[in-house]
């Protein structure tokens, strides 16, 4: 079988070898008929038209080079993965996932100075109606077999217990279930590291991988396997790295080899509840694994409507924190010593009475309430306690008589008091810190757009309305940025470049040419270039915003040897296309200045043009091939790496058909009007007309072109002062702030109540 599949692989390039043989046909009818009396008279003319003609089957041929390319790959890459490539994939997964998230974590201070002590447990039998949960014997073996309902505690203080209970049920299957701010992602994430940290002692176990199931599109995939084959593929480069690629993600997602965290089942819309709850169950074997987090009133819901709990999945359900055990945690992260205004607060916290004892107007009432779950203590804690904050009006019934009161002045007072006890660094030995100072008051304006913003765009699936996810990547798309006026300014702006390249090239033509024939040749040549790129970049810029980020690694240690191969393929093919392009040339130019004379400069031609080509080809093919070792994708190194590749394919393309298209203008022009004019005006022409149609070829031909979308979308929404011109290191300080949280290549804010608190406060600039 993987005999025939490799045999497959030959095809593409069957393809490619019947274009260039359909090229060369095509070279013979142009050129032929121009031997009678009304062909052209002037060689000059015939070497333009030769060179046109090569400029023109460069396109469709490279075309075909990029398909023949693609697919021979991926039939070469159908093979069944062997255990130890799997072996290896896990490895290096666990590696990657442990890195990204211990990162986050360090952002989101979840132990500083410890975990906050959440206590958790499974619903008592009859708390829910309809029930939640499956039966205690398809969860716990050993609570089917003594007749007894399944009852579990927990706390995410200790969270080695939790691990120690879920590696005892029967199918590792648990949903985590709360209000609003009730730590559901965070004790997914601890539990994610846990398991990730004792991976070496159970090196068979699957390897955790947080994912929002919001981006899950269960009509383009069914399966869950497949999705996160998808968002794996996407967020860890390294897995398409030599050696891997999508059969080995697939076959590590089919075979039990992951384990699912999938965070935020009640941030899809409500339609596709009942969607998703049927797709895990179908998608869900034996052996499959899944941790899933929603709020409780969603889920309650989705389970009743889908008339099916989740299969032998365990549910744990967070219990308020009491006013003691948040004004212990409180105590732990003040001074040994506060002071007499945080002694008197602390102390009326932890006499306030139990819920739904509070009179009316008690001082505690609100402090209570807020702290009564982890986000009010972060909130707490981030705005309160910095030097110089006066506690006294947390207690004071006057300034706050609701805990809505007091959450309300929280968030208002998050953002100036991140940045006052955050200040900028770039020393990586600190905790993280935002890498420049932002104003409080544009900050506040531009998160409370950006949270307007995904709360009423289209969802991500197509279903409904609103998103909590920020893919930086979709922001061209869901503000509609790429208008028809628009395109008429990128083929206008590509035009002047192309004359700005026609003028460099006229001045340095000028002394061999003369300067009026040096103009005349670069500016026409660029000219043309520039419109034609132009039109071609005019086209395609509509479907720039539905591209998805691409890749570049551009790190050549350790990398040699992938060069060197993926240059050698190139240049094979390329020299070979190159041969048949110039036998056609040289039949041609053969006519005007001899049989012998026009094969060898058709060749040379074809030759050097088909080697400039190969060698840009290469260089492209290897920045696009992941290297091991890889960090997980972030949001910004996730656009940083798009922006290199749109920047790598247009320049390395700009100089590869400048390259090709002044040394076939130079042989041309060498052959047709004499090496002394010929060459100089002919070489000049060739370059402009390459450098400007190849460096906008680069960015309207690629697979990858969301960096161009969002340099659109970015720059009209800093116009009409809704976002500021550079919005991604604006939104890189906002994560090293604590105002967002990143999840793999996207952004959510911090948490979901502050997303809906400055979506509801957005107003209109001006």
């Amino acid at each position: 079988m993987a005999s025939m599949r490799n045999g497959r692989a030959w095809w593409p390039w069957v393809t490619v070898l019947v274009a260039v043989a359909v090229v060369l046909v095509l070279g013979v009818v142009t050129f032929a008929p121009l031997t009678g009396e009304g062909g052209l008279q002037i060689a000059a003319n015939r070497a333009q038209l030769t060179g046109g003609f090569l400029l023109a089957a460069a396109v469709p041929l490279i075309l075909a080079l990029r398909w023949a390319r693609h697919h021979s790959r991926e039939l070469a890459t159908q093979t069944v993965p062997s255990p130890e490539t799997l072996s290896r994939a896990k490895d290096m997964l666990a590696e990657l996932v442990a890195e990204q998230w211990k990162d986050e974590a360090r952002l989101r201070s979840l132990d500083d100075p410890d975990p906050i002590p959440v206590r958790w447990r499974t619903p008592a039998p009859g708390e829910h109606t309809p029930a939640i949960m499956d039966h205690p014997g398809l969860i716990d073996p050993v609570a089917g077999a003594i007749g007894h309902g399944l009852w579990w505690t927990a706390s995410s203080a200790d969270i080695a217990a939790i691990i120690t209970r879920f590696r005892r049920t029967r199918r590792r299957r648990l949903v985590i279930l709360g209000g609003p701010g009730t730590g559901k992602t965070t004790l997914a994430l601890q539990l994610l590291l846990h398991l990730l940290a004792t991976r070496p002692q159970h090196h068979d176990e699957p390897v955790p991988v947080l994912l929002p199931i919001a981006g899950w599109d269960t009509e383009r995939f069914p399966r869950l396997h497949d999705w996160m084959t998808d968002q794996l593929l996407g967020g860890y480069p390294a897995l398409r790295g030599a050696g891997f690629g999508e059969q080995v993600v697939r076959a590590l997602a089919a075979r039990g080899h992951l384990l699912p965290v999938l965070d935020g089942l009640d941030e899809l819309p409500v339609s596709a509840h009942t969607v998703v709850i049927g797709a895990l169950n179908r998608s869900l074997g034996g052996a499959d694994q899944l941790i899933l987090t929603s709020r409780t009133a969603e889920f309650t819901d989705a389970v009743t409507r889908a008339g099916d709990v989740i299969t032998s999945a365990a549910v744990l359900e967070p219990r308020p924190l009491d006013a003691g055990t948040a004004a212990d945690y409180l105590a732990t992260c003040l001074p040994p010593e506060p002071g007499p205004h945080w002694q008197h607060a602390l102390a009326t916290l932890r006499c306030s009475p139990p819920p739904g004892q509070r009179p009316p107007g008690h001082p505690a009432t609100a402090l209570a309430d807020v702290t009564a779950t982890p986000l009010g203590l972060w909130l707490l804690r981030t705005v309160y306690l910095t030097p110089g904050a006066d506690p006294g009006p947390l207690t004071d019934p006057a300034c706050f008589p609701t805990a809505a009161d007091l959450q309300a002045h929280l968030f208002d007072q998050l953002v100036p008091a991140l940045i006052a006890t955050r200040p900028p660094s770039s020393n990586p030995a600190e905790p993280p810190r935002p890498r420049r100072r932002r104003d409080p008051v544009k900050v506040r304006q531009w998160l409370e757009y950006l949270a307007h913003h995904l709360t009423h765009q289209p969802a991500p699936t197509g279903a409904g309305t609103g998103t909590r996810d920020l893919a930086w990547w979709r922001l061209a798309v869901t503000t509609q940025a790429v208008t028809p006026a628009t395109r008429l300014a990128i083929a206008l702006l590509t035009t002047a470049f192309g004359l700005t390249a026609g003028l460099a090239v006229g001045l340095a033509v000028g002394p061999a040419v003369g300067l009026g024939a040096g103009f005349a040749g670069g500016l026409g040549a660029g000219f043309a270039g520039g419109l034609g790129a132009g039109l071609l970049l005019s086209c395609v810029a509509g479907s720039w915003a539905q591209d998805r980020p691409g890749y570049a690694d551009l790190r050549v240690r350790q990398r040699a040897t992938e060069l060197l191969r993926e240059l050698a393929a190139a240049l094979g093919i390329g020299l070979g296309i190159g041969l048949g392009i110039g036998l056609g040339a040289g039949l041609a130019l053969g006519v005007e200045v001899g049989l012998g004379t026009g094969l060898a400069g058709g060749l040379g031609v074809g030759l050097t043009s088909g080697l400039a080509f190969g060698l840009g080809a290469g260089l492209t093919w290897w920045a696009e091939t992941p290297a091991h070792g890889r960090r997980a994708q972030t949001p910004m190194g996730n656009w940083r790496a798009d922006r290199t590749l749109n920047l790598f394919r247009a320049i390395n393309n700009g100089l590869a058909a400048g390259l090709g298209a002044g040394l076939a203008g130079g042989l041309l022009g060498g052959l047709a009007e004499g090496p002394r004019f010929g060459l100089a005006f002919g070489a000049g022409a060739g370059l402009a007309f390459g450098i400007a149609g190849g460096i906008a070829g680069g960015f309207a031909l690629g697979d990858h072109r969301a960096w161009l979308a969002y340099l659109v979308a970015t720059h009209r929404l800093a116009l009409s002062r809704c976002l500021p011109y550079r919005l991604m290191p604006f939104l890189d300080d906002c994560h090293r702030l604590g105002l967002l949280r990143a999840v793999g290549p996207i952004y959510q804010f911090r948490h979901a109540e502050l997303h809906d608190h400055l979506a509801a406060t957005y107003r209109p600039p001006g």
